[in-house]
């Protein structure tokens, strides 16, 4: 898997140590609540750095593939829920070792390319947690350290440990919604009409494998509010107004899937049976190059 980057301004340090913890967040293999596959996700720098610093050119990072299963894949098979057909359809060929394109294993490409937007708004803090699981709820969030489940509630956390292991044994699986929180956004980010920042991060967060749905701010409990209490709160807004930044911390909710791959199939251990553990780098990393692309397009106005 690999990704390039162009846009990166120059001069900024890059740590290839910190690049490869980020990595290791989304990682098969570190939790019995994940697919048991093992892959070290060591990134190999090809270009755009160099002596520790971005050169201004386009970066390209990859990494190598160590545990695939190629012979696990037959071409008549079509999962239910997966791109296999549509694919087909599309450009009437596809190849069926594994989703391809379609792929939870592309989002790395994701993760590396939110690291070098990190460094663009050193301030700019992600933090994403596990909203729900099947029907346990977080509850509020009062710390921002994560369980290996991604929650902040260590006793819903356990609840939802059972759960998955249940749903494991059974070759079942559950999907979820994602918290984000996004501190340190510059005021100003974001155009009017089509280019809205949160039409933008909407966008970045549907392209994501298995994610069906976005809220930002109160979202969809938004509707049930009368305006006097819907202004009160400027939380209710998630950051933005007219979709340009307020200068307040970005709130969003990312609803994904339950895995499609079950039965035996799940059962064999090399699928998820929830992709939330291993999502939550990937949804801050989008956020970051969402943001960090708005950031140097506003720059250019001032420049």
């Amino acid at each position: 898997m690999g990704v390039v980057l162009d846009g990166v301004p120059s001069g900024l340090l890059v740590d290839e140590t910190a690049l490869h913890a980020e990595l290791l967040r989304r990682a098969p293999g570190q939790s019995a609540f994940t697919t048991a596959r093992k892959e070290p996700e060591v990134p190999e720098i090809l270009s755009g750095v160099f002596e520790g610093k971005t050169l201004g050119t386009p970066i390209c990072v990859i990494v190598r593939n160590t545990d695939q299963r190629s012979q696990d894949y037959k071409p008549e098979d079509y999962r239910p829920g997966h791109a296999d057909k549509t694919t087909e359809i599309k450009f009437g060929i596809r190849d069926h070792r594994g989703g391809g394109r379609a792929s939870g294993r592309e989002t790395l490409a994701r993760v590396i390319a939110g690291y070098f937007a990190g460094l663009i708004l050193p301030q700019m803090k992600a933090f994403a947690w596990s909203d729900s699981i099947g029907s346990f709820e977080n509850g509020l969030v009062g710390t921002r350290e994560r369980t290996t489940l991604g929650f902040t509630n260590e006793t819903v956390s356990k609840q939802v440990e059972s759960f998955l292991l249940e749903c494991k044994a059974n070759g079942e699986s559950s999907g979820g919604i994602v918290g984000l929180i996004v501190d340190g956004v510059p005021a100003g980010l974001g155009e009017p009409a089509f280019d809205k920042l949160k039409a933008d991060l909407a966008k970045a967060m549907v392209s994501l494998p298995g994610c069906l749905g976005v809220e930002i701010g109160a979202g969809f409990a938004a509707t049930k509010m009368s305006g006097s209490e819907l202004s009160k709160n400027p939380q209710h807004f998630g950051g933005m107004e007219g979709g340009i930044t307020n200068g307040e911390p970005l709130r969003l909710r990312v609803a994904f899937k339950a895995p499609s791959t079950l039965g035996d199939k799940a059962k064999t251990g090399r699928h998820d049976p929830c992709l939330l553990p291993r999502v939550l780098p990937v949804v801050e990393a989008m956020a970051c190059v969402v943001i960090a692309d708005h950031f140097l397009r506003q720059r250019a106005y001032h420049a």
